[in-house]
């Protein structure tokens, strides 16, 4: 091959790798194999060797690192890199709106945008080709980084599209997608080597490395979203958004809800309650959302303060991880009489709350990540109730410091402790003697999916319990009123209440009340086929193994279950008992099925819808013989989507490609 052939196949080579990469990790398409890829890219290798003065920065092969820094070199931004205000509550967000309108008469637009939890980058390109990618450093002088930006794939060295400037800068967030984060903490495990204590910082450390090969390895990944340029031609933000990605640029996508308009501060409220509980289906962290004025003559005209500019703001979500001391771990029983171990803390700040105690899962989680009493421990909310213990800070662990000893007997009961073949918890198998067991049932009974008791919660049943004027949830029923009122902190108002809502009860339906006895494994949506499998609990407790199994997506462990809470004397007695006091152990007519136009088609529901609400639509499909089911697999028959479809649905749904269906369509499918 002579020179003249060797510079076209490199120049090429270099295309095609540059669009299968724009394809792959900008677009989510797979224009060729992973070995076709790879074919392609050590042939461009081999030939950039042979010759090298035909070799550019940008080339494909940039991706892979190899490239040693002694040093980052410290560059002036051309354009301040300023951070923005932070803010915690609505109120403060009203306020700076309230500041900008008085600052102009002109009508506000704002776009919101996820605040990923990352670190800052700013990217020179000029003439279509990456030049220099620069850190925040503090805000006037960062550092070129520009040898490892090179090596993350989803940040273009060669822009593509049209009316792209000469010479610009584009600014966004590098970060650590979790998949890739935790598959690094999995192999320092097993190499014996120290965890990493969060993505955010894990990516700082990264980006700062020396050696450019191990960047490439670790997969970070990045969104751009600030365009910024002598010549300015574009009349907003959100237009600029639109530009950057036909030009090639990773932003954030718009399908997604990653990115959105608002024109009130109850719209960006909305947005930011959303994304304040979607955030955990992200595959990355964020911490907040990013909010700024759309138009661009308005954001000059509000101009900066010393610090941060005027038309942005920044809503930050509450901290998600800390660390702090573990002191002691205690256990809880369950109301099915299963052992959770709780860690008890050194209290610590933690998403806005004091946490002083959080969950250890189980005896494998305990020994897998080695958790002892002493240990500094990584806390994590995670989206629980219950905090969470994800990790030990390992050099700060004590010299003395022993395993700990998994419990063999009952906290409460003192009864030796049982576990199930493949099942990581551990059991107390004395369900009627064992006191948080018992009144762990009550509550469960009194609960809003169950029977929805009013003016009765957890505090006042465990005050009944002591009592001793309840020993079952059929006590519940028999309660009188002479009794209640010589209770402590029991006023008239409150026992009158408290019996309404227990009177009321009765009118829950058959399925309400197979879910309320707290069958092991009989959640919600199990009870409920079961109740329209058999109609009532005299065909139910006479049912036999192959009977149960029989109803649609009932297994052994279920069926095994169910027979094993009926041959128990004392759940037959509390059964007769709650028939006697009139609850509902027969399905109404009104609740069987009376078409079978969905029949055997599942749904997954998801979103807000404009004709019914997400519970109307539900019995509607259950109505008309179809299935409502929780998480979507390849079982799905439909994803019924309203607005602000969660964006991991979505995503996941497409992968399977399950059909996804408008509320007009579901009307028409019905009709």
């Amino acid at each position: 091959m002579n020179t003249d052939e060797a510079k076209q196949r490199i120049d090429q080579l270099s295309s095609l790798l540059h669009n299968y990469n724009y394809h792959y990790y900008v677009l989510n398409e797979s224009l060729i194999s992973d070995q076709e890829f790879d074919f392609q890219l050590r042939e461009l290798q081999d030939l950039e060797e042979k010759f090298p003065q035909f070799k550019s920065e940008n080339s494909p092969t940039q991706r892979v690192g190899g490239d040693l820094t002694d040093k980052f070199v410290k560059v002036k931004h051309e354009h301040p890199m300023l951070s923005l205000s932070n803010t915690y509550s609505l109120e403060e967000i009203q306020d700076w709106e309230d500041r900008l309108r008085k600052s102009t008469l002109d009508e506000l637009e704002y776009v919101m945008e996820l605040k990923y939890d990352g670190v800052a980058i700013s990217i020179l390109y000029e003439r279509g080709n990456l030049l220099r990618a620069v850190t925040r450093g503090d805000g006037d002088v960062g550092e070129d980084v520009t040898k490892n930006v090179r090596t993350i794939s989803s940040i273009p060295l060669q822009l593509r599209g049209e009316n792209i400037p000469d010479r610009f800068e584009i600014r966004g967030e590098i970060f650590f997608p979790l998949e890739a984060f935790h598959a690094l903490n999995e192999q320092r495990a097993s190499d014996g080597q120290e965890l990493y204590a969060n993505p955010r910082n894990t990516a700082s450390g990264t980006l700062k490395n020396q050696d450019s090969k191990l960047v490439a390895s670790r997969g970070l990944d990045c969104f751009l979203y600030g365009v910024y340029a002598d010549e300015n031609r574009f009349g907003a933000h959100f237009e600029a958004l639109s530009a950057a990605r036909s030009w090639g640029f990773k932003a954030p996508p718009e399908e997604l809800r990653y990115v959105a308009k608002a024109k009130s501060v109850s719209e960006i409220m909305d947005f930011i309650e959303y994304w304040d509980e979607a955030r955990r289906s992200l595959p990355f962290e964020i911490d907040g959302i990013v909010i700024k004025v759309n138009n661009y003559e308005q954001q000059e005209a509000l101009g900066m303060t010393a610090k941060s500019p005027r038309w942005a703001i920044a809503y930050k979500f509450k901290a998600e991880q800390v660390f702090t001391l573990l002191e002691e771990i205690s256990y809880q029983v369950g109301r099915t009489g299963a052992i959770t171990p709780v860690a008890n803390l050194k209290p610590v700040q933690l998403a806005g709350t004091t946490v002083k105690r959080a969950s250890l899962h189980n005896a494998d989680q305990i020994e897998k990540l080695d958790i002892r009493v002493g240990d500094t421990v990584f806390v994590e909310k995670g989206g629980e109730i219950i905090p969470k213990v994800v990790g030990v800070k390992m050099e700060l662990r004590p010299q003395d410091s022993k395993p700990h000893v998994y419990i063999s007997e009952c906290p409460e009961c003192n009864t030796p402790l049982i576990r199930h073949e493949g099942e990581a918890q551990h059991y107390c198998p004395n369900d009627t003697g064992c006191p948080p067991q018992i009144t762990g049932r009550i509550q469960h009974f009194i609960s809003r999916k169950a029977m929805n008791i009013d003016g009765l919660g957890a505090e006042t049943v465990e005050q009944l319990w002591k009592a001793n004027l309840i020993e079952n949830s059929a006590s519940l029923y028999h309660l009188k009123f002479e009794e209640l009122i010589q209770l402590e902190r029991m006023a008239e108002k409150s026992v009158n209440n408290l019996l309404k809502g227990v009177a009321a009860s009765k009118a829950q339906g058959f399925e309400k009340v197979l879910f309320a006895l707290g069958i092991r494994y009989v959640g919600e949506t199990v009870a409920k086929k079961l109740a329209k499998h058999f109609k009532n609990i005299d065909a139910l407790m006479k049912a036999n193994m192959e009977e149960l199994i029989a109803v649609d997506e009932i297994g052994d462990r279920i069926a095994a279950s169910v027979l094993e809470y009926f041959e128990n004397p004392v759940n037959m007695e509390i059964v007769a008992s709650l028939r006697a006091s009139g609850l509902q152990f027969e399905m109404e007519e009104s609740d069987v099925p009376q078409l079978s136009t969905l029949e055997g088609a599942s749904f997954v529901v998801s979103g807000v819808f404009t004709k019914y609400s997400r519970n109307e639509i539900k019995a509607m499909i259950e109505q008309h013989g179809g299935k409502n089911v929780g998480s979507i697999s390849k079982k799905t028959d439909y994803v019924l989507a309203g607005d602000n479809m969660g964006p991991a649905k979505l995503k996941k749904a497409e992968e399977l490609e399950i059909p996804i269906i408008s509320e007009d369509d579901f009307i028409a499918m019905i009709s």
